[in-house]
Order: structure tokens, then C-alpha cells, then sequence
């Protein structure tokens, strides 16, 4: 039955994240950003693998050769099943305050990664963010880091592609989806929209397009759902969850007919945890459509 929602792993993940689904190895990856844990699930055989990362993980990509490309702190790593994180590129160095957050290999197979205003403290738990000071950025296979656009933002998050080659984007603190072209030429970032804004049920977080080119938004910070949207912004659809803060969406499975969800239970005290223990768990949704495959760094 379309809109029917499983758990598929209790992860009980603080900020679970960045959802990618290797159609190769038919395998779910994504992050735990606090505890920089990377968790990979086999659906087909129910094998269940975490491993380590040095420090926080932000998200994680697909590589063309094999292997993934790893966000962590204020580096991007390439790194491979049980491996180490060999460090490919440094990002804003000279930005102290800033970690990474999003990040999302694009069509051009380059890894898109965006910062933010670091929000957790060394013990994992959190801290105000008081600027708007992330940035959009693309690192392409030499390890060339490119600022897309000037505009700033409080929390950087969903990068997808429409079919009309324009780049959908969100500022989480905003509550605000954004569109922009891209530069044939340069590859910049220009002309940015608001295509949702001010949704009342909780605040914009990661995202994937389906088959007909609709945008799936995880809505977290006690948005409880999806909603599917079109490329103008304009909401198809809302799917409920037994989350309060969806994070991150992939379609997976054979037939990329399968909604992979996670969530996070960062902030929330232990008396709502003991009420909804399946806060940060990875969820599986039938929303009655496929998905596309994700894209490859090279």
C-alpha cells in the first residue's frame, strides 16, 4: 500500500544523515554526524555494517572507482569499506568557526558540499548558531574547490538537480527552499528563487527527486513527514512519520521503489525518548514511485 512506513534499522542515530543508495552492491549508506559513525544496510539480506570516522561524518557520496567520498569536520576524505579516511581536500581552512554539513555528488560528478556555522559542541551536544555564515561549494575530481554563489546561509542543506538543469538548495534556519540556474559556462550559481517558504510543519532538511521529477523534503525539527513537491515549489503530497525530525531521503531497493528515510533525536530529552524510542531510526516508506540512480564522483 502506497504511503506505508516501516523501520527498517533501529539506528538510534543523534543526526542521522545523507542517505545514498549504491545500486552496485544494493546497499544503503549514510552518517551519524555526531558520533561520526557511517552505517551501510543490505535490505536483501538484512547485513548491517557501521564503521568509525575520525571525527564527525557529514555526509557521504558514491565514487565512480569504487569506495565513497566522506564530509567530515572541515575535510573530504575518500575512503573504502573498513579502510582509512585519506584526506582529498581541506574546506575554508581559514574559517575556524564553520564545519561542513550537506553533500551531495552531483550530475557533473563532482562532490557539491555545503558549510555552516558549527553547531556542536565537544561533548556532542549543542550550540547556538549565531551567523549566517555557510557557503555553497563544489569540489571537482582534482581536489579544486569552487564558492558557487555569495549568498550566505544559517544551515545549508538539500542539493538536488530538476530536469530544467537548475540546482535546488535549502536554508534550514530560513525555513526556505531555494532554485538557481546554472551557469552553462562557469558553473556558478545565479538568479536564486524562493520555491518554499515558511511551511508550517517544522523547517527544510534533505531531499531526492523521483522518477517524474518531483523533490521529496524531509521535514525535521518536529515536521514529522515528506512532502513532495514540484520543481516550482508547489506541495503534491505528504507522507506522515513516526519521526519527529526526518533528516535525509534515497530511493533504494531493486527497483529503486523503496523511500529510505533517517532521523535524528539530537535536543530531545530522555522522558520523549523512553515515550518514542524509534526517534533516529532509519525508515523505510512504499510512497508508490521510483527513484533515480545516484550519481557517481569521478
Amino acid at each position: 500500500m502506497s504511503g506505508t512506513v516501516r523501520m527498517a534499522f533501529d539506528a538510534r542515530d543523534i543526526v542521522g544523515e545523507s542517505a545514498v543508495w549504491d545500486d552496485r552492491s544494493g546497499t544503503l549508506y549514510w552518517v551519524d554526524i555526531i558520533t561520526g559513525r557511517i552505517h551501510a544496510l543490505q535490505p536483501s539480506t538484512g547485513r548491517k555494517r557501521t564503521w568509525q570516522a575520525p571525527s564527525i561524518a557529514t555526509s557521504i557520496g558514491l565514487r565512480d572507482d569504487g569506495g565513497a567520498i566522506v564530509g567530515l569536520d572541515k575535510r573530504i576524505a575518500l575512503w573504502d569499506d573498513g579502510g582509512s579516511f585519506g584526506t582529498f581536500v581541506e574546506i575554508e581552512p581559514e574559517r575556524g568557526g564553520n564545519r561542513l554539513n550537506e553533500g551531495v555528488v552531483g550530475p557533473d560528478h563532482a562532490f557539491w558540499v555545503g558549510t555552516m556555522q558549527n553547531n556542536i559542541n565537544e561533548d556532542g551536544s549543542a550550540r547556538d548558531i549565531e551567523q549566517a555564515t555557510g557557503q555553497l561549494l563544489r569540489v571537482d575530481g582534482r581536489g579544486g574547490v569552487t564558492r558557487l554563489t555569495e549568498d550566505r546561509f544559517g544551515i545549508t542543506n538539500t542539493m538536488v538537480w530538476t530536469d530544467a538543469g537548475r540546482f535546488v538548495t535549502a536554508d534550514t534556519v530560513e525555513n526556505t527552499l531555494y532554485v538557481y540556474a546554472i551557469n552553462a559556462q562557469s558553473g556558478l550559481l545565479a538568479d536564486r528563487r524562493a520555491i518554499l517558504s515558511g511551511y508550517e510543519r517544522g523547517l527544510p532538511d534533505g531531499s531526492c527527486i523521483d522518477e517524474e521529477g518531483y523533490i521529496w523534503n524531509c521535514r525535521v525539527c518536529g515536521g514529522h513527514c515528506l512532502v513532495r513537491i514540484d520543481a516550482g515549489g508547489q506541495i503534491d503530497r505528504v507522507i506522515e512519520l513516526p519521526c519527529a525530525w526526518p533528516t535525509s531521503c534515497a530511493f533504494g531497493g531493486d527497483g529503486l521503489d523503496r523511500l529510505y528515510v533517517t532521523s535524528a533525536r539530537f535536543t530531545m530529552d530522555q522522558d520523549h525518548l523512553a515515550s518514542n524510542p524509534q526517534e533516529g531510526g532509519l525508515f523505510e516508506v512504499d510512497v508508490g514511485m521510483r527513484g533515480r540512480p545516484a550519481n557517481r564522483f569521478a
